[in-house]
């Protein structure tokens, strides 16, 4: 297929600045409140964020400097001017409501106010925190480390939680955080987001202390596939050890392998149903299953 590509200096920062948020995405949103020395509040969403660290607990925003004409925005200015900041996190539910304390407004006017939003008094910092957020963070500014001094450079804040809020409405049993409850939203490219609950999330296990057989030692029949897919082959190669001869044999006795064998008789035609039936196993997460059906004939 045929590739574009792109050395950064050879286009606009505009333009540059649009691949960029496209290709790098779903990007979680830091919806940071802050106050300037007199006191001024502002909140304002950066979808420059993620987490660093948890000892000492770190994330890390960039408010960047506007590419249109090289200004700074009145959070970087606040954060200058106190060391203080609390990162609310945006879910489904505010989504319209941070979209809208987005807008631009003059230096001094409360986004809280204007987006509707409830401030609620933090503990340790100054800046409030916000009352629909499921959780927020109350910081304290480390360092900011300015990456450049034209249009479009970004300025990490580094910053340290000091306090964390959780709405215990998002936990779940155990006491963790239910991705499903606490409905995330996050930034695409231009004007979209995506919203991280329902279908849109699923699992797949962590190798840990674990370490699978990897693809190159998946016999050729099945890694040349024409069935199976690369996400297929590599849950397949995050199996510690192949079963072993006696688990395949008992395996073939199951009612959907021998239907298999007794329906396909060329040897083409038996692998690539034996590859589709495997292939359903690891839809359902049944790497073991998978492994034995594909076994029958290698």
């Amino acid at each position: 297929m045929p590739v574009k590509t792109i050395h950064p200096n050879d286009i606009a920062t505009q333009t540059l600045h649009g691949y960029l948020l496209g290709a790098v995405a779903p990007r979680p949103i830091a919806f940071a409140s802050t106050v300037d020395s007199n006191g001024n509040v502002n909140l304002s969403p950066f979808s420059f964020f993620n987490v660093f660290g948890s000892n000492p607990p770190t994330l890390v925003f960039s408010p960047a400097r506007r590419v249109r004409d090289n200004s700074i925005k009145h959070t970087l200015e606040n954060v200058y001017e106190t060391k203080e900041v609390v990162i609310n996190v945006v879910n489904y539910a505010m989504v319209q409501q941070t979209s809208l304390a987005s807008c631009e407004y003059d230096k001094g006017v409360n986004e809280f106010i204007k987006a509707g939003f409830t401030a609620l008094p933090s503990t340790l910092v100054k800046p409030p925190r916000v009352g629909e957020s499921p959780v927020a963070f109350e910081c304290k500014v480390n360092q900011v480390i300015e990456t450049g001094t034209s249009g479009g450079a970004g300025n990490l804040v580094i910053c340290e939680v000091l306090l964390m809020h959780i709405k215990e409405e998002i936990l779940n049993e155990k006491g963790q955080i239910d991705p499903q409850r606490i409905d995330l939203v996050a930034r695409m490219g231009g004007d979209w987001y995506c919203r991280a609950s329902g279908d849109a999330l699923f699992e797949v296990p962590k190798p840990n202390q674990k370490k699978g057989i990897g693809i190159d030692q998946i016999p050729h029949s099945i890694r040349n596939s024409t069935v199976l897919t690369g996400n297929d082959l590599g849950m397949l190669g995050n199996i510690e050890a192949f079963p072993d001869k006696q688990a395949i044999v008992n395996f073939s006795n199951q009612p959907v392998i021998q239907s298999v064998l007794a329906a396909y008789k060329s040897d083409e035609d038996l692998q690539i149903r034996l590859h589709r039936t495997a292939q359903s196993y690891l839809r359902v997460g049944k790497l073991t299953e998978a492994w034995l059906t594909l076994l029958q004939k290698v």
